[in-house]
């Protein structure tokens, strides 16, 4: 089972091709935005937050900043 956002990029010949030739996979297609639909969106938005108005001078920084806030994410 694919849980699709049904985004316009993913709607080509290539995707149909895919489909075509996997018969057996169940594509659930949500609409092209649907933040509700898709748990990550919740995550993200959680992280988003908790890191707003930082700026990290090295990428050392922000990689143990991005990393402490999944961490509290995933604990709770």
């Amino acid at each position: 089972m694919v849980l699709w956002d049904n985004g316009r990029i993913r709607r080509g010949p290539v995707i149909r091709d895919l489909c075509r030739a996997f018969p057996r996979l169940h594509v659930v297609r949500f609409p092209p935005y649907a933040p509700e639909l898709n748990p990550d969106e919740g995550v993200w938005s959680i992280a988003k937050a908790e890191l707003a108005n930082g700026r990290p001078d090295e990428g050392e920084i922000l990689r143990a900043h991005l990393l402490g806030a999944v961490t509290r994410l995933r604990r709770s």
